[in-house]
């Protein structure tokens, strides 16, 4: 017989597990944990960097993080930093000295982030061979540095954009082609840098951790190409549906008649240093030692997840099933963890995210089932373009839907997740974390 008070018991777990998952990914710990100064020897990772050969000491990013990974760098080099600026989300946001923050818009790009990277720009343009140039970058810097390529406006990238987002394309696929979009991404800061030394600090919100698909890899060599933009466009069958000067500019890089992005074995790259100061499996790790203390069984299924938010909310309840069945993989008291960033194909117009969606789909999947509490949330505490980091879900969750005439297919059809679980008092919100390593998913069972 199910008692609603180790029901609650369960929820309260699930925050607790998916909170230790954030501790271990804040930005300014891990900074703290990879850079170090000892006199005026800076030694970040395996590398090493003598202050006193560099004249001076700037600091440029962009991406939900970077307020947190600013503050972290002023700490450390305090007075030596000569100027910067760092492109971060609204309301992400710390109270800094000598590095500007420019607020902007995503998951759209907007005004302010153009504003912000022509600045960004100048001041990288404006480096020398002398000068050490640090490059905070994390998710969601490929929206905050929008710095359009010749011929395209800030409105092409803004629809360009939400078609992206909402055919089901992958971030790495979406990124390819904001690559070919733009004046700054795609390996083409780090050219603007050049000759100057750039370290790059990556606080990683893609699968993989790959350097060149994170914030679109602005400081790295590019493996992708215009040609497969061509490929995506076709796979997704979006081509009716994009700008025609997007098309026309893509085209033109697909027939040689625009240049390449840089690549990785440019001699460019030979001063550009990159350190992954953090990612996905960092927090589930940690979650999962969260979850052992508090006495389940814990496992972590993967840091890499991809799919259709439908497709992966059905697998997971079909192993929290299992457990309950057969205790395989896990017997009860259980929990299941997983990381990565599904994808939402949309059909309706509804409001939400790909973790409102998630708990949504295994609320239905779970509905004949006691003792499984699901919390499935973005870690940089916004879930699609709402103000929720994800939701929770339990086997009471059909219930009380019923009770107050929500049809649930209605709510997952229309892509509407918000609605639902505002109605039920289940949205889980955090606020801005002002970190980003994609989602983590909390599966418990008893």
């Amino acid at each position: 017989m199910h008692r609603p008070h180790q029901l609650q018991e369960m929820r309260q777990d699930a925050v607790k597990i998916f909170n230790a998952g954030l501790a271990a990914v804040d930005p300014e710990i891990c900074i703290h944990r990879c850079c170090r100064l000892e006199k005026n020897i800076l030694t970040v990772g395996q590398q090493m960097y003598d202050l006193n050969t560099f004249e001076k000491i700037i600091v440029i990013g962009a991406g939900k993080a970077g307020a947190s990974m600013a503050c972290a760098v002023e700490e450390i080099l305090q007075n030596r930093i000569t100027n910067g600026i760092v492109i971060v989300k609204y309301d992400h946001v710390e109270t800094l000295k000598k590095i500007a923050l420019v607020q902007a818009g995503h998951p759209v790009p907007d005004q302010n982030g153009i504003a912000g990277a022509e600045k960004l720009f100048k001041i990288a343009k404006d480096a020398h061979e002398k000068d050490l140039v640090i490059c905070l970058i994390s998710g969601g810097g490929s929206a905050l540095m929008t710095l359009p390529a010749p011929g395209l406006t800030l409105k092409h990238k803004q629809d360009t954009t939400e078609i992206l987002l909402g055919c089901g394309a992958t971030i790495h696929e979406i990124n390819t082609i904001r690559k070919h979009l733009s004046r700054i991404k795609g390996g083409l800061l780090a050219k603007t840098v050049c000759p100057a030394t750039m370290i790059c600090l990556v606080l990683s919100d893609v699968v993989g951790d790959d350097l060149d698909t994170i914030a679109s890899g602005p400081g790295v060599g590019d493996t992708s190409t215009f040609g497969q933009c061509h490929k995506i466009i076709e796979t997704h069958g979006i081509r009716n549906y994009l700008p025609k000067a997007v098309l026309q500019h893509l085209e033109k890089g697909f027939n040689n008649l625009i240049p390449e992005t840089p690549k990785k074995d440019h001699p460019l790259f030979k001063n550009v240093f990159h350190t992954i100061i953090a990612g996905n499996i960092d927090a589930l790790l940690n979650a999962d030692k969260r979850a052992a203390q508090l006495g389940y069984h814990s496992q972590i299924l993967s840091s890499m997840i991809q799919g259709e938010t439908r497709d992966v909310a059905a697998v997971h309840t079909a192993i929290a099933k299992e457990i309950l069945a057969t205790g395989h993989p896990l017997k009860p008291p259980a929990c299941i963890l997983s990381g990565g960033e599904t994808t939402i194909t949309l059909k309706g117009k509804g409001k939400g995210g790909r973790n409102q969606e998630f708990a949504l789909a295994s609320a239905m999947g779970i509905k004949d089932m006691d003792n499984i509490v699901i919390l499935s949330g973005g870690t940089d505490g916004t879930d699609g373009p709402t103000d929720a980091a994800g939701a929770i879900a339990d086997q009471t969750t059909l219930q009380r839907a019923a009770a107050l005439g929500f049809i649930p297919e209605q709510y997952l059809n229309t892509n509407n997740a918000y609605p639902f679980f505002d109605g039920l008092s289940d949205l889980f919100k955090t606020g801005p974390t002002n970190t980003n390593v994609m989602d983590i998913r909390v599966i418990l069972i008893r």
